[in-house]
């Protein structure tokens, strides 16, 4: 493990107060409500028409998920920051480029994201209905809705690069457990896989990673609950 000296620390951040910020943060996250109650209720797949009649009757409900992807990309650039100042001492080149992994993949999620914004204008302003008639609109939001989870999916191969990054300086660092940089490591190995399996292996059925993303709840639960016992390196 790798010192280092009050040069190389951010000022006012000890590695207590970056392991509790990346903890919550992550926590915090409300991704999941989006995806497991608020998209379903929205967007029916292979329904272009009733996914149109879902967002016009609960527009409330599409702005909501809308903004639980905003504040989740932007506590990924808390988390990028949290966690690069707490593995810092591990290999402050590696924790830098771990952060610049997860800043790029937020970057990217967040052009994605921009594509549902633009459908929330489409279906709420009637000027675009007259204009382009029911068939052409409808085919512009299936594009938009569709362009969202692509690139998602693409961004997650730059998220699969940090969590195994981040794995490996969790390995390294001593103050945090093997196992929680290991299974990252495996976790990161299937953002990887996954979102090629169009291109790559259609026929494959990958559905079995989906149980490795479980494994990130392991490191903010860990760095909420003991995340407050780590102790600074000597020299810092």
């Amino acid at each position: 493990m790798n010192s280092v000296g009050p040069a190389h620390r951010d000022e006012g951040l000890t590695l207590r107060q970056a392991a509790l910020i990346a903890g919550f943060a992550y926590l915090l996250m409300p991704i999941a409500f989006a995806e497991f109650f608020l998209w379903p209720k929205l967007v029916i797949p292979g329904n272009i028409e009733q996914t149109v009649q879902n967002i016009g009757a609960h527009g409330g409900l599409f702005v909501a998920a809308l903004l639980c992807n905003l504040i989740t990309l932007i506590l990924d650039i808390v988390i990028a920051w949290a966690l690069y100042v707490l593995l810092v001492p591990v290999n402050r080149s590696v924790s830098l480029l771990t952060a610049w992994f997860r800043l790029l993949y937020t970057v990217l999620a967040l052009v994605g994201v921009l594509n549902l914004a633009t459908v929330y204008r489409l279906l709420t302003t009637p000027d675009y209905l007259t204009t382009f008639g029911s068939g052409p609109l409808h085919a512009q939001v299936r594009l938009l809705l569709n362009s969202y989870r692509y690139d998602w999916s693409v961004s997650l191969l730059l998220f699969g690069i940090h969590l195994g990054l981040l794995g490996y300086l969790i390995y390294r660092s001593g103050y945090i457990p093997k196992i929680i940089g290991i299974l990252l490591v495996i976790d990161g190995l299937g953002w990887i896989i996954n979102p090629l399996q169009p291109y790559l292996y259609p026929n494959a059925n990958l559905d079995f990673l989906f149980i490795t993303s479980f494994t990130e709840l392991l490191l903010p639960l860990w760095l909420v609950i003991r995340g407050w016992k780590i102790q600074e390196p000597a020299g810092a």
